[in-house]
């Protein structure tokens, strides 16, 4: 039986009049070949039914052409559309990605790490807020593999960041609750979150600059969640410390604030208003409608992935954070006190 020749790289090359190198190039940096040298290439490919061998490319450069990315909780609302633009700029360059939802276990991310030291994926993007279980803090950082944190810096850590301005954004909502002349105004933050630390401190800078006294029982902690939102309020009016309108640390902290005013018979925002920050999904369908901080996802997407890769590329990033401005989203659940 007369085996049929498998199609190479120098057949794609005569196909489409192009050399070797710049197929190469086509089929490995797209991004960097001209689109219609490309649409050429990609149909040589088709006619000669070519495949290049990822494993054995992988094993001579070693590289994988693989970026793993841990997040905590695939299901919260900001991951999806920040995927959207990991996987838009991953995909631009010839990478896939590989996700692995560690749940917060120690377990769960050491087993995902098993694609870095296999050299099935080439480097990181962090959600988690600390650096990989199994690295330490003090290693060296020719030890730890190429990474980036997106959303959750890591402290105490040389880790680049990208993620939204998130001291300059909480002050920016305070100051515009100010404006609609609230003097009275709760924190309701999430304990242990460099995010939270950061989005207080620009809730404290805006009362100060405004010359409002700051109120230590009128910042409460919680978890993020929207029960955590809901428990923090309920707390305020057993405690009998009441705000005339509620910052939250975000837009699920902001739901659980709302539903416990709304259960109390409250008429929002005439009794109080409520600001959260993030302006996922459902913002814009809660009654009221939720004014909000929106950060820029899909633009945080791509920042992280284009910083990674020029990690990857070159020994030194350029730049070791990228911070991008949250934009002052108004709907319908802040207004003027009247009390």
């Amino acid at each position: 039986m007369q085996q049929t020749k498998l199609a190479t790289i120098e057949d794609v090359a005569a196909m489409a009049g192009v050399s070797i190198a710049t197929v190469s190039r086509a089929l490995n940096e797209p991004t960097k070949v001209a689109e219609k040298t490309r649409l050429k290439v990609t149909e040589a490919v088709a006619k000669t039914g070519y495949t290049t061998n990822a494993m054995a490319r992988s094993l001579r450069m070693r590289r994988s052409n693989m970026i793993l990315i841990l997040a905590p909780d695939v299901g919260d609302p900001n991951f999806s559309n920040i995927l959207v633009g990991l996987e838009t700029e991953a995909s631009k360059r010839g990478y896939g990605l590989l996700i692995g939802n560690t749940q917060n276990d120690p377990a769960r991310e050491a087993n995902y790490l098993r694609f870095i030291s296999s050299n099935q994926a080439d480097g990181l993007i962090l959600f988690t807020g600390h650096l990989p279980y199994g690295y330490a803090q003090t290693q060296e950082a020719s030890r730890l593999p190429p990474m980036v944190a997106v959303s959750e810096p890591v402290v105490g850590a040389h880790v680049p960041f990208v993620g939204v301005d998130n001291f300059q954004g909480a002050r920016v909502a305070v100051e515009y609750l100010i404006a609609q002349g609230h003097k009275r105004i709760a924190f309701v933050g999430k304990s242990g979150r460099e995010t939270s630390r950061l989005r207080e401190e620009g809730y404290r800078a805006a009362l100060t600059a405004a010359g409002l006294p700051i109120e230590p029982k009128l910042i409460m902690d919680g978890d993020g969640t929207t029960e955590s939102g809901r428990a923090a309020a309920e707390l305020m009016f057993v405690r009998d410390i009441l705000p005339t309108a509620f910052f939250c640390v975000n837009d699920a902290t902001a739901l659980g604030v709302t539903i416990c005013l709304n259960t109390r018979r409250y008429s929002l925002p005439q009794d109080y208003s409520v600001m959260g920050f993030d302006d996922i999904s459902f913002a814009s369908f809660m009654a009221p409608s939720l004014t909000t901080m929106k950060q820029p996802r899909s633009t945080i997407g791509e920042a992280a992935m284009g910083l990674l890769l020029e990690t990857l590329s070159e020994a030194r990033p350029k730049q070791k954070e990228i911070l991008l401005r949250a934009e002052l989203i108004v709907r319908n659940s802040v207004t003027w006190p009247k009390h």
